[in-house]
């Protein structure tokens, strides 16, 4: 019975009142049934690690017998009648392959013929077998008793003549006093040895259902790539015409695939696809395929080799592209230099584990991606390598300007580093002063060589993408006819090739606004890192490097950093592809310092422009102390080119007179050395001083 606890609450207040609270006290619980109870021990117990891990390895073990008597059945099969000859033949005619279907047919005949006539031989055998028994049987016996006689002779006992057949009738008797005793042994047994080969084979075939193997293998962590496997995925692709192609060829699916190579840190196997599947149905499922071979969509690599209606697998150990490769050799080795014409820059690893080397000779070169990807570090790679060879010269523009260039101070005719409006006039500027270079090498004498002169740009995408106009209205962004950049560029890219002036794009997430068809095309070695979209990928390689297989997309934004797929033909690609991916080296800022380092020791010192002036009152003498350096004379003609490098508009036209007038007004007048005109540091210097010097005396006058 329940009752209610009364409680009294006496108020304080001037009028006091009191309060009665009435509560009730908690009906007791009623007490869980003993079945329900019961239930939850017995769900808990069916549904525990342990008992569903046992029950697996019971249902596993049990099977492994079962699916071991069907695998040694059917090698039985097979091995008593033609049924071999038949998947064959129908393999290499699901294949298209007529004349390896008549090969095959022509060994099924030959083995029915030489069954024929086993079974032939089967009907005589009865009696070919009783008559070699009584031959043989009159033969060993006759021989027994001739023993016997020479034992009787020789031991003078007549006794002696049956000894030898009597000990042979006494070994058969303890023969079968043998057999006697273990035959009930091995009827027991030989069952159970019989189902231990069975369980045996099952075993090593995983001659179970999936759910019953075990956990390591049900994922397929590191399962290596075997024919079988690679015909289970493409039948399981989704594609009806090649899963039923397979199905008629039986377990002789495997002719489709040729040899499976070891190819770096994966495998590499060629599919002839049989008649009625395209290589694209194949290509568009690559996810699938991947997950067919118990990997990563970003482990499985689907390209299109030369041969008609095939496709290219390479399929990655499990884990293995996410290793990193070795430090580059321009780390490593401190006395590697650069040939410019002939040589190869080392920039990292093909997914073979080859290295990978590009030829720079008289190739524009664009690469993209999306941010944060190894863009700038790429491009740095190849300018690095290019740096060793003493001869070639660069003009750079870097307008992201966090200092990812900074180390080319000194080796850069021109390095202008900001994100600004101003710093993309500035490098609007630089590219058309490139194009008056190459429109004065172009009017050069027939034959002449010049020294390559590269002309870099990283994050070209704000140059595209700036608003501003000059005093003509004309747009430094944009791609249209009258956009400065744009027309710099493609004025480089129409002509720039034959006398060596390059152009170098690094860019991101590319789209036609800031990164036009014309320009994009115009480049002989496009490279891309991971993109967010097909459409991406075909602007930064070309429609031919997708069609092809090249898949920029796919790879991971943030875990492929480094990771370039690359059309060009001044990198090695298997025959019949049109891309290559490649895993490039990483050279930090550190290391890419000491390079440049390298560099600067083995040219002449580089008078780096970090401003290009425009239109503003030039000193010339200053400007020529300027050019000189560290150097204590240089020769005229290299003080005019130096000049003409640091300011076209003020100097492009000055000769040696112009120059000479300059030198003997202050006091600094060129003088002959070796039978060279030659211009001293010193002479400069002390004319400025001097000059500054009655300057400063005038104004105090």
């Amino acid at each position: 019975m329940n009752e209610n606890v009364v409680h009294l609450h006496k108020n304080t207040d001037p009028a006091p009142v009191t309060t009665l609270t009435v509560v009730p006290e908690p009906a007791p619980t009623k007490p869980v049934p003993l079945w329900l109870r019961s239930g939850r021990a017995v769900r808990m117990a069916v549904t525990h690690e342990r008992t569903v891990t046992a029950a697996r390895a019971v249902a596993r073990h049990t099977l492994y017998v079962a699916g071991g008597a069907r695998i040694a059945a059917k090698r039985t099969w097979d091995g008593r009648t033609a049924s071999r000859y038949e998947r064959m033949l129908r393999a290499a005619e699901a294949a298209g392959n007529y004349e390896v279907a008549a090969e095959w047919e022509e060994r099924g005949q030959r083995y029915r013929q030489a069954r024929h006539q086993r079974r032939m031989d089967l009907l005589t055998s009865p009696i070919d077998a009783a008559k070699s028994a009584l031959v043989g049987t009159g033969m060993g016996i006759g021989s027994l008793v001739a023993l016997g006689v020479v034992l009787a002779i020789a031991n003078k006992d007549a006794a002696d003549v049956v000894t030898p057949l009597m000990a042979v009738i006494e070994f058969i008797r303890l023969m079968v006093t043998i057999v006697q005793v273990v035959w009930g042994p091995l009827v027991t047994v030989g069952p159970l040895l019989a189902l231990l080969a069975l369980w045996a084979v099952g075993r090593k075939q995983q001659a179970a259902p999936a759910w019953a193997l075990p956990a390591n293998v049900r994922n397929g962590e590191g399962e290596p790539i075997t024919p079988s496997i690679v015909v289970k995925a493409l039948r399981d692709l989704g594609v009806p015409a090649l899963r039923n192609a397979i199905k008629e060829m039986g377990d002789a699916g495997a002719s489709m695939l040729g040899p499976i190579r070891i190819a770096g840190c994966g495998v590499e196997v060629d599919v002839t696809l049989p008649s009625g599947v395209s290589t694209i149905e194949v290509q568009n499922r690559r996810r699938k395929l991947a997950e067919n071979l118990t990997r990563h969509e970003h482990e499985v690599f689907i390209t299109i080799p030369q041969a008609a209606r095939t496709v290219r697998l390479w399929v990655a150990d499990s884990g293995a592209l996410d290793e990193p490769i070795g430090p580059s050799p321009l780390v490593t080795d401190e006395t590697m230099t650069a040939d410019y014409a002939k040589g190869r820059a080392p920039w990292g690893q093909d997914l073979r584990g080859d290295a990978a080397a590009l030829s720079l000779y008289q190739r524009h070169l664009l690469i993209t991606g999306l941010s944060n990807q190894g863009k700038t570090v790429a491009l740095r790679s190849l300018a690095l390598w290019l740096a060793l060879d003493k001869s070639v010269q660069f003009l750079m523009g870097d307008l992201k300007g966090v200092g990812d260039w900074a180390m080319f101070d000194g080796l850069a005719a021109t390095l202008i580093q900001g994100p600004t409006d101003e710093h993309v006039i500035q490098v609007t500027e630089m590219v058309e002063d490139a194009v008056d270079e190459m429109n004065r090498r172009i009017q050069a004498p027939p034959g002449t060589v010049f020294p390559a002169l590269i002309v870099l740009v990283d994050e070209a995408q704000v140059a595209f993408m700036c608003p501003l106009k000059d005093e003509d209205k004309r747009p430094y962004g944009g791609a249209k006819a009258n956009s400065r950049y744009f027309m710099a560029v493609r004025k480089i890219h129409n002509q720039g090739r034959a006398v060596n002036v390059l152009m170098w794009q690094g860019t991101q997430d590319p789209t036609d606004q800031n990164l036009p068809k014309l320009v994009r095309e115009g480049a002989h070695t496009r490279a891309s890192l991971a993109l967010g979209t097909e459409s991406q990928a075909r602007m930064a390689l070309g429609d031919k490097a997708v069609d092809g297989g090249a898949a920029p997309n796919l790879l991971r934004p943030g875990l492929d950093q480094g990771t370039l797929v690359v059309a060009s033909s001044g990198i090695d690609i298997p025959k019949g592809q049109s891309s290559i991916t490649v895993r490039t080296h990483y050279v930090d800022d550190d290391a890419a310092q000491a390079i440049t380092d390298r560099a600067k020791a083995l040219r002449d010192r580089v008078t780096t422009l970090t401003v290009i002036d425009r239109g503003e009152e030039r000193d010339p003498l200053a400007d020529i102390a300027s050019v000189l350096g560290d150097k204590p004379r240089l020769k005229t003609q290299d003080v005019l080119k130096r000049l003409t490098a640091l300011n076209e508009d003020a100097y492009g036209g000055w000769s040696f007179l112009d120059l000479k007038r300059v030198l003997e007004d202050a006091g600094a007048e060129p003088y002959k050395s070796d039978g060279r005109m030659v211009v001293s540091r010193d002479r400069v210097a002390c004319a400025l001083a001097n000059r500054d010097t009655d300057g400063s005396a005038s104004a105090d006058g």
